[in-house]
């Protein structure tokens, strides 16, 4: 007797992007079986995640690390893959499509996936070589090749004051795209200008407070950014030479980056009679005008809305294959999106409506941290968030935002997170249906289920079974948390080594090791020896390295100020208005008739406009023109006045109370211990700030377990405190040690430091360390190893020996000196 089998339907798809073929691996969940599949692509390769574009193009990443579907993934699941050929004709009579070569695919049911267009202003010179959009990775290639000199016309750089390796770079439009063009190019030598036609860059996303840190965030990494301009036209006849901008103003240029908007493909759909507005228009199922082709992504026009972001495509990826392969009768919701810029080291999220307008708004700003936080709410409901500097939150905020949670018993500590509103911290106490990865939609629930019935132990695997973290990265630490929580001691946290930056391969830790054990002591010599790809490295290793050099080589490596940024370089802040404060190092907190006299004086010599006291117990003279700073230290060194490090990666203060000296509670005298500790760290340069604290009983009124080294005073001695953190994300500090004596006080802090000195990578908090390595590992090394703390604190003293000296005082002639031209690292 003969069995039927059933025939396979034939799905063609045209479209080889993120979102044809996240809708083919969501059919072929649903059923892996029912369909013979073609694959057509414009591209001559496999798919690759576009959202990664711009680290490749930042030198993060290679094409290779992008790539998530090679040519071997298409063959081992029996799809034909026919990349390098569009589609150019639909014949629906037939039902059939064919390629720009003469490829031709009948079709049961066809999938159209053509993506976007990036939309090329129609401006005199827009098609002279030199004109580029950003959607591929050829683009991404033309962009690059431009950054050699080989790659431009006449084959040599220009000769610029920055000492820049690249040529000029106008990037036309100062949106999401814009800025990560804009921010590649610069990574790569280019002087990039940015030219945007709004008031303020990124206008759908930010709100103008945030929107002008991320402007001055740009133009302290070199790039130039210019608001409310109009472009006229591209100049040149053979090539780009630069650009015209209505004002009459020309730029030099030979790359013009086209970043103004991308519109839906539709030319296809178009030609085959489809309906199509502003892109082909889908009903609920995502079926166009005709039932047997559907469509998904940016070519899309849903209920009048098109869609460039990845979470609403991905949602469409699951309606349509429920719809195609007839598993489910769902219909499409677009998701709420959040919206993430990728440039390395600024940490900004935006989703909902942050207008603010008919709404309550709760806002956040600390300056000094360049941190801005606006929270809209509507009806005691979140409906928009900006966050800039600091989104480590971002998840319970869209958490909050997507479900439409009430959060009016939250209101007052709404601003400051989970782990103040919440009751509190860390992923763990989010919702399962929390969205960790938005790239992918991914929620809390899905990995944890992920974890615990596959035994996911490492991140690698939590990425290859969910997608989570594997698309542009910033929800990784999320996942780790996640990861970390949920596999316990299993957890393998080892893996692939972040470099330190784009200019070498190691990380680190790899790095102060082959300064120790290789005996480097200048930067030449450990880019030299590890084989630097820039000779002359980044504005982010310099620093670095030259702090590590600092650390290993205490009195044979002399400082480099020119590794160092510019607060350091002028030993004062830099603030917004380009003037600088001026802080005094007053030890423990204590000072005297004769200094606040001469601060006094200082204050009305140069008329000063603003005296204020500091909460590290200290007076901070702001406004000091960089023409007065020489001036202004060297009458506070006349007065005994030294530094207090305001500025520096170094030991900032010692806060202490007044103890049993005056206090009736007190059961040791704080102040003594705080200016004993002061005295002798004084002048450490460390990974990051340093804040000390000594308090004379359990009160805790100088606040030492919010600090980096906390002392609080107790009846039999002193308890130990370390790690703390105060600011948005509060950190309690650890218990190290309990200890009897002054001179214990002394030795415990500074082993401890000069642990963290020689272990903490530049730029991580004592308190981001002593979570990375363990409060364990330090008190096994501290605490119970008596040589090796006495080892360590013998080390941190050698290093003191050479670094106690005020930074005016020392050579203040050949300081004066360079003031006048003095040059601003990133």
């Amino acid at each position: 007797m003969n069995m039927l089998v059933p025939q396979r339907r034939r799905l063609v798809i045209v479209g080889n992007g993120m979102a044809g073929i996240r809708t083919l691996e969501e059919i072929l969940a649903r059923a892996p079986q029912d369909f013979t599949i073609t694959v057509f692509g414009a591209e001559p390769h496999g798919n690759y995640n576009r959202i990664m574009l711009s680290p490749v193009l930042a030198g993060e990443k290679t094409f290779a690390d992008i790539v998530t579907h090679d040519r071997a993934w298409y063959a081992d699941r029996a799809i034909e893959l026919i990349a390098g050929e569009a589609v150019v004709e639909i014949d629906r009579t037939a039902r059939m499509v064919r390629g720009e070569h003469g490829t031709t695919r009948p079709y049961d049911v066809l999938l159209l996936a053509t993506g976007s267009d990036p939309i090329m202003l129609p401006l005199p010179g827009a098609k002279l070589p030199g004109v580029v959009g950003f959607r591929g990775i050829a683009d991404v290639e033309t962009m690059l090749s431009y950054c050699r000199p080989d790659g431009r016309p006449g084959g040599q750089p220009e000769s610029r004051s920055d000492d820049r390796p690249g040529g000029n770079a106008v990037v036309i439009g100062g949106g999401l795209l814009g800025l990560e063009a804009a921010h590649g190019l610069s990574r790569n030598g280019m002087a990039v200008t940015v030219l945007h036609l709004m008031p303020t860059l990124m206008e759908r996303q930010l709100d103008p407070v945030s929107a002008g840190l991320l402007r001055a965030d740009l133009q302290a990494r070199g790039i130039a950014v210019l608001t409310e301009v109009n472009t006229r036209a591209i100049l040149g006849e053979d090539h780009v030479t630069g650009v015209a901008l209505a004002d009459g103003r020309e730029l030099p240029a030979d790359l013009a980056v086209m970043a103004v908007g991308i519109r839906p493909s539709i030319f296809l759909p178009r030609a085959a009679g489809l309906a199509v507005g502003r892109g082909v228009r889908v009903d609920d199922a995502m079926r166009t005008s005709d039932p047997a082709i559907y469509a998904v992504g940016e070519c899309v026009e849903h209920r009048g809305a098109v869609f460039g972001l990845v979470a609403p495509i991905w949602g469409m990826a699951k309606i349509c294959a429920d719809n195609i392969t007839l598993t489910a009768d769902a219909a499409y919701v677009p998701a709420v999106s959040g919206t993430r810029l990728k440039v390395t080291g600024i940490d900004m999220f935006s989703a909902g409506d942050f207008s603010g307008d008919g709404a309550e708004a709760i806002v956040f700003r600390d300056d000094a941290r360049g941190v801005h936080k606006r929270l809209v709410l509507r009806d005691n409901k979140l409906a928009g968030v900006v966050l800039y500097g600091d989104a480590a939150d971002s998840g319970w905020y869209f958490d909050l935002l997507k479900t439409g949670a009430d959060v009016a018993a939250l209101r007052d500590e709404l601003i400051f997170g989970p782990a103040v509103a919440g009751g509190t911290g860390g992923v763990e106490a989010l919702p399962d249906t929390a969205e960790i990865c938005g790239c992918n939609g991914v929620s809390k629930g899905k990995i944890l289920t992920a974890i615990a019935e596959h035994g996911l132990t490492t991140l690698d695997a939590v990425r290859a079974r969910t997608k989570a973290s594997s698309s542009c990265g910033s929800c990784t630490c999320q996942v780790e948390a996640l990861l970390r929580y949920a596999a316990g001691a299993d957890y393998d946290a080892t893996p692939k080594v972040k470099p330190m930056c784009q200019c070498t391969s190691e990380g680190h830790d790899a790095v102060r090791a082959a300064i120790r054990d290789r005996r480097l002591k200048s930067i030449p010599a450990v880019m030299h020896a590890l084989g630097w790809a820039t000779p002359d490295g980044c504005a982010n290793c310099r620093p670095a390295l030259n702090y590590y050099l600092l650390c290993a080589w205490p009195g044979e490596y002399r400082d480099d100020a020119q590794a160092r940024f510019v607060n350091e370089r002028m030993h004062a802040n830099i603030q917004k208005d380009g003037t600088f404060s001026v802080v005094p190092r007053m030890w423990g907190g204590v000072t005297s008739a004769a200094e606040l006299r001469a601060i006094a004086d200082v204050v009305e010599r140069y008329d000063i406009p603003t005296v204020k006291v500091t909460g590290g117990q200290r007076i901070d003279m702001l406004g000091v023109t960089r023409e007065q700073l020489p001036h202004v230290w060297r009458d506070l060194n006349a007065a005994g006045l030294v530094s207090g490090h305001a500025y520096g990666k170094a030991l900032r203060t010692v806060k202490t109370c007044v103890g049993s000296e005056w206090c009736r509670f007190g059961t040791q005298d704080s102040t003594a211990m705080g200016i004993a500790l002061e005295k002798m760290c004084w002048g450490a340069w460390t990974p990051h700030k340093v804040k000390l604290a000594v308090s004379g009983c359990p009160r805790n009124c100088a606040e030492a377990t919010i600090k980096d080294f906390g002392v609080v005073a107790v009846d039999s001695g002193w308890e130990l405190h370390v790690a703390g953190n105060g600011g948005i994300k509060v950190r309690v500090t650890d218990l190290l040690a309990k200890v009897a004596t002054e001179a214990e006080v002394l030795e415990y802090c500074g082993a401890y430091l000069q642990l963290y000195r020689e272990e903490a990578r530049y730029l991580e908090r004592t308190a981001h360390w002593v979570e990375r390595v363990g409060i364990e590992s330090v008190r096994a090394r501290v605490v119970d190893d008596a040589a090796n703390r006495a080892a360590l604190h013998e080390r941190f003293l050698f290093a003191q020996s050479f670094a106690q000296d005020d930074p005016w005082a020392r050579e203040a002639a050949a300081k004066q000196s360079r003031f006048a031209d003095l040059a601003t690292v990133e």
